[in-house]
């Protein structure tokens, strides 16, 4: 049995970033993975998503350049080719994460994992066992999509959006039960390729989780591009009408409506994956393995991060969190800090925000104020024909220090950045409208927002 300072089981962002740490840092470091490197956002989440929303924004631009006197005719559309780029994309990331564990000396075993209390690790493959020991273990094994219980959705074959991408067709129709962050991005895709998308959502809207302007601002370009959206509406009973599968949905007053289509995906949320660790006897935290910001579980010497742990949930955020266990693991004393973490949504336009949100300042009892720049107001969003959308500054109201923004509109994905950056360095309204943005961008509009900030500010302040 081979002795480690550190196992590491998982390969996915929390996972792999964790070893190669770990591993520079001077520890003999093993990385199991039942799958395949990445984890879930690599291979079946946020990258394969990515490359195809890029080719269903293509489509979207092409549509859209016809207002601009540029005809393209006889376009064709291969879903086979698609599909293949974007297995090519996973495939290639893949080997580069297997070349930077192997760059830094990590022991890697494909297998699937099962961790003793006595740190002693099984890993098994094609019915053979191998035993490695970790003085030290860190848990990323993330989570599975999560089905609700539903009548009758055991007798239809259903999607999630880990097995969406093995689909060989293009189909015609597709129900994608869930409004948030994954369920609208994966309608903007399927909407892009003609197919025809009704999205059912639980809460009283979609992307409830984000700010409500953005919310609303998102359905109604979703139902710009013909999308159907049932908010409030529960599934109560899955089934087939001829060849079709069937959801009937229930809303708040009762009223049932069923819908058929091709395929149908859950986007329902994800819970977490906790085969392999159920044998330690960790200390939980509702469903998910409570840590401390070290994340330190409750046995000693075991650390957990990722979707396992719950709370943000989101690929970045698991990395942060495995460069943390992999510091203390090794000896160092490190916290994670949430405090700016930017949330992203790669939808038509795309939202972003950063910080705390507008709900949230109020909830928390802050002295704040907001101001909102639609970017209609800004030349660059003119000029691209992208001009649906805003950027949105919170902050303090006493000394201006910047609480987090919203952002809804082209490219806001990257220059949220900027935003975060200011948050991360208790940075005020003043000085990012003292800071020369470029003309014309996007970013200008932040430059702008801040600005609008400012003299609302004196203007309440002359009047009191």
């Amino acid at each position: 049995m081979k002795i480690y300072d550190l196992v590491v089981v998982g390969g996915g962002p929390g996972g792999y970033v964790a070893a190669e740490h770990a591993a520079k840092e001077g520890m003999s470091v093993a990385l199991i993975e039942n799958q395949y490197l990445g984890g879930t956002c690599l291979n079946t989440g946020c990258i394969p998503s990515k490359t195809l929303l890029r080719h269903s924004e293509f489509l979207d631009m092409i549509e859209k350049a016809k207002k601009w006197g540029i005809e393209v005719e006889n376009i064709s559309l291969s879903f086979e080719k698609m599909m293949k780029r974007k297995s090519s994309v996973v495939e290639n990331l893949r080997r580069g994460v297997e070349f930077l564990l192997q760059s830094a000396n990590v022991d890697i075993y494909n297998g699937l994992a099962t961790v003793h209390s006595n740190y002693q690790v099984i890993i098994e493959k094609n019915s053979t066992q191998l035993e490695v020991y970790g003085k030290k273990i860190i848990i990323a094994t993330g989570s599975k999509p999560y089905i609700p219980p539903i009548q009758g959705v055991e007798r239809i074959k259903v999607h999630t959006s880990d097995s969406i991408f093995d689909l060989d067709y293009l189909p015609k129709s597709i129900v994608i039960v869930g409004g948030g962050i994954i369920g609208v991005e994966f309608a903007c895709i399927f909407s892009s390729l003609n197919v025809d998308v009704t999205i059912i959502e639980m809460g009283s809207r979609i992307i409830a989780t984000e700010d409500e302007e953005a919310s609303k601002l998102m359905t109604r370009e979703l139902k710009k591009k013909g999308i159907t959206i049932y908010t409030s509406a529960k599934v109560v009973e899955a089934g087939e009408i001829g060849s079709e599968k069937a959801i009937t949905v229930e809303f708040e007053n009762l009223d049932r409506v069923t819908v058929s289509s091709e395929e149908v995906l859950f986007a329902s949320g994800r819970k977490p994956n906790l085969a392999g660790v159920e044998r330690i006897g960790l200390k939980m935290n509702g469903p998910f393995i409570a840590v401390n910001k070290h994340m330190e579980t409750s046995c000693p010497n075991i650390y957990a991060v990722g979707d396992v742990i719950g709370g943000w949930q989101l690929a970045h955020v698991a990395s942060a969190e495995g460069i943390v266990a992999a510091a203390n693991a090794s000896g160092s004393v490190k916290e994670i800090d949430y405090k700016v973490v930017p949330r992203c949504i790669y939808t038509f336009p795309e939202i972003a925000s950063v910080g705390v949100s507008e709900k949230e300042a109020k909830e928390r009892g802050y002295s704040y104020r907001t101001e909102t720049l639609q970017l209609r107001a800004i030349g660059k969003t003119l000029s691209m024909d992208e001009a649906n959308g805003f950027i949105k500054l919170i902050a303090d109201d006493q000394y201006g220090e910047i609480l987090g923004a919203v952002m809804v509109g082209p490219n806001v994905t990257e220059i949220i950045s900027e935003v975060s950056t200011a948050i991360f360095l208790e940075g005020t309204v003043n000085e990012l409208a003292s800071l020369i943005h470029p003309h014309p961008s996007v970013t200008e509009g932040i430059w702008e927002v801040a600005r609008k900030w400012l003299e609302r500010q004196k203007s309440l302040i002359n009047q009191n």
